[in-house]
C-alpha cells in the first residue's frame, strides 16, 4: 500500500508538471516562469519552490484559489496584471512569505482585503491600481506590510480615503494613488506615513488638494500633483502644524490654472519654508498675467530656489503682461527653467532683479536676436553661470556672443540647434567663456570667432571640411557629423584630452598627426574599427535569417497559406450568392478520411437514394482532377446549397476539415443564413477541440446541430430531420 500511495503521489506530480509545461512552456528547469499572453482562464497546476519569478499577467484568469499557490514557496515576484480577477480566496498568499513584488492591477477587484496581505512580510512593491474598488475599506489593508517600499493604487471609482488606511506603513519610496474622482479625503488619513521619499497623485478635485497637503508636510519629500484644477484657497497651508516641514518639491502636471489661483498658490506656498523646487509640466494657463502683485510683495520672500516649466499654454499669450512688480520675488531664485513656452523675451527690468540666478534655460522657445538684446540687457542676469539657448531663432552668431558678453560670470553657453549660417572673423565673448556648444547650427567653418578661453567646444553636425583653430586650453573637442578629411593639428590645442570624430571622411592618418602627446583613451565604435568584418558578419546573419524563414515556411506551409489567402480574395470579389441556374448541389459534405465508411456508406446511400435524391458533392468524386484543391473547395461550396459538416474528434485534427470549414464560414456564415448543417457524429470535449478551430467553436455556440444517435430508431428521426434541414 505504501508503495502504491508513493506512486500515486509521484504521478499525480508528474501529472501537474505536464500541465504547467503544456500551459506554459518557459516553465521548464527555469526559475522565471513566463505564462503571459497565453489565454490562461486559471493559475496553472504545477507551480513548483524552484520558481521565483511568475509572470501571468494578460491573460482571462478570474479567481485565485487557496491552493493555487500554495507549492510557490519561494516566489520572489508574482505578476497578474491586466487579469479579469474578481475574488481571491483569503488565504491564497499565504504561503508566499518571500514575495517581494505582487501586481494586481487592471482587474476587478471590488474590495481589497486585508487578509490577502497577512502574511507577505517580505513585500516590497503593491500594484493595485485599475481595478473597480471605491475604497480600501474601514480600516488599513496594509497593516502587516511593514516592509512595503512602493504603493500603487486607485481607479477611476476610487471615490473615499478613510482614517487608519494606511496604518502599518512607516516609510514608503513611492505612493502613486489614482484619485482622478476622489470625492471624500478625511483629515489625517495620510499622516500615519511618516516618511515618503515621493508621492504622485491624480487629483480633479481641487478642494482635496490643501487637505492632503497640510497632512504631507511633515512626511513627503517630492509631492508629484497631476490633472487638478487649482482652486483659489483661503485657508493657510501649515495652520496647526509646525517646523521643521519635509516637503522640498511641489510638480504640477497637466494642471489647470488661472491668474486668481496662481497668486494665491504662490501666497500660500510661501509658508511652506523648506519647500525649494516647484515644477509645471504640460500645463495650462488661463490668463493675461494679472497676478495680485501687492498682496504677493506683503506675503513676503519666497524660499524656492529652483523652478522648471516645460510646456506650458498660455492661452491669451499675446494679451500676457510683463509681470512688472514681481521682482521682489525673483532675488533668491538659482536657477530657472522656461522650455518649449513660446517666450520669446525676458523685460529688461525683470531680469536685471535675477541677482541670485545661476543658471537659465530657455531651449525649445522664440527668442530672437533683436528680443535677445533686451532680454540680456546691460545689468541683467548678474550672477549667470549657465546659459541654454539652444532650439530658438537666433540668426546672427555675431549678435548673440556680444549679447552674452554682458554676462559677467558666464562659463558655460549651450546655442545649438540655431541657424546662423555664417560665422565672422571675430566675436566679443564673456571672459569667463569656458564651454561653448554650437553644433547644429550651421556654420560652414571655424574662425577666431570662437574664443580662446574655451576648455570644452562642440562643433559637431555642421559640415566643416577643416579645424585648424588656436585653442591653448582646450580640453573637449566635439567634432561629430563632420565633413573633415584630416585629424586637427596637435600643436594648436596641446592640453585636448577627449576628441570625438565619429562620422566623418578620414581615411587615412599621417605620422605627423600622432606626434602629440599619448592618447589616453580612444573610444571608437566596432563598425569604425572592423567596417569590413561587421558587413561579412552582417551579410552572413541576413542569410541565415532567409534561410531560418525558408524552413519554417517549408516546415509550416507558408507558400501553401499565402496561395489560399489570395485564392480567398478572389473568392470574396465574386458575387455572395451563387445564382440559381448555377446551383449543382444540395450540398458540399466535408468529413474526415476516418469518418469516409460512414459517410459513403451510409449517409450518402440514405441520401442519394432517398425519394426524391439529393446531389451530394465529395472530394472524393466531385472535385476537378488537376485544378488547385483550394478552388476545388471554394467552386464546390459556391456551388451548393448548403455545406453539411460531419463532426467528430477526426474531423478536429484534421487540417483540411478546417480550410473547408474556414472557406464555407467566408462564404456561407457571412451571409447570416442558415446553409451550414452540423452533424455530430460522436461526442467531442470541448477542449478537445484545437484553437485553431474558433470559428467551429462559434458555430457549435451559436448553431443547434443534429448527433447521430446509436439506436435505430432514434437514426430514423435522425435522416428525418436531416433531410427536412437539406430542403429548408
Amino acid at each position: 500500500w505504501r508503495v502504491l500511495a508513493i506512486y500515486m503521489i509521484l504521478a499525480a506530480n508528474l501529472s501537474e508538471q505536464q500541465a504547467l509545461k503544456q500551459a506554459c512552456p518557459s516553465c521548464g528547469a527555469s526559475q522565471l516562469c513566463n505564462c503571459s499572453s497565453v489565454g490562461l482562464d486559471f493559475i496553472p497546476l504545477g507551480l513548483t519552490a524552484k520558481i521565483t519569478v511568475l509572470n501571468l499577467a494578460h491573460n482571462r484568469i478570474n479567481d485565485i484559489l487557496s491552493q493555487d499557490l500554495q507549492q510557490a514557496v519561494n516566489l520572489r515576484a508574482l505578476l497578474l496584471q491586466s487579469n479579469e480577477i474578481s475574488s481571491i480566496d483569503e488565504d491564497s498568499f499565504r504561503s508566499l512569505a518571500k514575495l517581494e513584488l505582487l501586481d494586481l492591477s487592471n482587474n476587478s477587484l471590488a474590495h481589497v482585503s486585508p487578509v490577502w496581505f497577512g502574511h507577505l512580510f517580505s513585500l516590497q512593491h503593491l500594484h493595485l491600481q485599475g481595478n473597480s474598488y471605491r475604497d480600501l475599506g474601514e480600516s488599513s489593508p496594509f497593516s502587516s506590510l511593514s516592509n512595503l517600499s512602493s504603493l500603487h493604487l486607485g481607479n477611476p471609482q476610487f471615490s473615499v480615503i478613510r482614517q487608519g488606511n494606511f496604518e502599518g506603513i512607516e516609510f514608503l519610496h513611492k505612493l502613486w494613488i489614482d484619485g482622478s474622482n476622489l470625492s471624500q479625503y478625511e483629515q489625517g488619513s495620510l499622516k500615519s506615513i511618516k516618511k515618503i521619499n515621493h508621492m504622485i497623485i491624480n487629483l480633479r478635485n481641487g478642494n482635496i488638494f490643501s487637505e492632503i497637503v497640510r497632512d504631507l508636510l511633515h512626511s513627503v519629500t517630492w509631492l508629484e500633483v497631476t490633472d487638478i484644477k487649482l482652486p483659489v484657497e483661503k485657508k493657510s497651508l501649515v495652520q496647526n502644524s509646525t517646523l521643521p516641514f519635509r516637503i522640498q518639491k511641489l510638480t504640477f502636471k497637466e494642471a489647470f490654472f488661472t491668474d486668481q489661483t496662481i497668486s494665491r498658490a504662490i501666497v500660500l506656498l510661501k509658508e511652506i519654508t523648506s519647500l525649494k523646487e516647484l515644477e509645471a509640466i504640460d500645463c495650462v494657463l488661463e490668463g493675461k498675467g494679472e497676478w495680485k502683485t501687492k498682496e504677493i510683495t506683503r506675503s513676503g520672500q519666497s524660499f524656492v530656489e529652483t523652478v522648471r516649466i516645460i510646456k506650458i499654454i498660455i492661452q491669451n499669450f499675446h494679451l500676457f503682461f510683463d509681470l512688472e512688480g514681481m521682482e521682489s520675488q525673483i532675488n533668491n531664485l538659482k536657477r530657472l527653467t522656461i522650455a518649449s513656452s513660446n517666450v520669446f523675451m525676458v523685460p529688461c527690468n525683470l531680469a536685471r532683479h535675477f541677482s541670485s540666478l545661476l543658471y537659465l534655460d530657455f531651449h525649445d522657445n522664440l527668442l530672437a536676436n533683436k528680443r535677445l538684446d533686451e532680454t540680456i540687457c546691460e545689468g541683467s542676469w548678474p550672477s549667470l553661470q549657465t546659459l541654454n539657448l539652444s532650439q530658438n531663432s537666433l540668426k546672427s552668431l555675431e549678435q548673440t556672443a556680444n549679447c552674452t558678453s554682458r554676462l559677467p560670470k558666464l562659463n558655460n553657453l549651450d546655442i545649438s540647434q540655431n541657424n546662423f549660417g555664417e560665422i565672422p572673423d571675430v566675436c566679443e565673448w564673456p571672459k569667463t567663456l569656458k564651454f561653448l556648444n554650437l553644433s547644429s547650427t550651421q556654420i560652414p567653418r571655424v574662425t577666431t570667432c570662437i574664443p580662446p578661453t574655451l576648455e570644452v567646444l562642440d562643433v559637431s553636425a555642421n559640415n566643416l571640411e577643416e579645424f585648424g583653430l588656436q585653442l591653448p586650453v582646450l580640453k573637449e573637442l566635439y567634432l561629430t557629423k563632420n565633413q573633415l578629411k584630416a585629424l586637427p593639428g596637435a600643436t594648436p590645442i596641446p592640453n585636448l584630452v577627449a576628441l570625438s570624430i565619429r562620422r566623418n571622411k578620414l581615411n587615412s592618418f599621417s605620422k605627423e598627426e600622432f606626434e602629440g602627446a599619448q592618447v589616453g583613451a580612444v573610444h571608437l565604435t566596432l563598425m569604425e574599427c572592423h567596417r569590413s568584418l561587421v558587413v561579412s558578419m552582417i551579410c552572413v546573419l541576413v542569410f541565415l535569417v532567409i534561410l531560418l524563414l525558408v524552413a519554417v515556411g517549408y516546415k509550416y506551409h507558408v507558400v501553401w497559406y499565402v496561395r489560399m489567402t489570395w485564392a480567398w480574395l478572389q473568392a470574396k470579389r465574386k458575387p455572395k450568392r451563387a445564382l440559381p441556374k448555377d446551383i449543382c448541389y444540395d450540398a458540399f459534405v466535408s468529413y474526415s478520411e476516418n469518418d469516409s465508411d460512414w459517410v459513403e456508406n451510409t449517409m450518402v446511400r440514405e441520401l442519394e437514394q432517398a425519394c426524391p435524391p439529393f446531389r451530394l458533392c465529395l472530394h472524393k468524386r466531385d472535385f476537378v482532377p488537376g485544378k488547385w484543391i483550394v478552388d476545388n473547395i471554394i467552386d464546390s461550396i459556391e456551388k451548393s446549397h448548403k455545406a453539411l459538416f460531419v463532426l467528430s474528434e477526426h474531423f478536429v485534427q484534421s487540417e483540411w476539415c478546417k480550410y473547408e470549414l474556414d472557406f464555407s464560414h467566408f462564404r456561407l456564415f457571412d451571409e447570416n443564413n442558415d446553409a451550414a448543417i452540423l452533424i455530430l457524429l460522436e461526442p467531442i470535449q470541448s477542449k478537445a477541440i484545437p484553437k485553431r478551430f474558433c470559428k467551429l467553436r462559434k458555430i457549435m455556440n451559436t448553431k443547434t446541430y443534429l448527433e447521430w444517435p446509436a439506436g435505430e430508431e432514434q437514426q430514423q428521426v435522425f435522416w428525418e430531420n436531416l433531410k427536412e434541414a437539406l430542403k429548408s
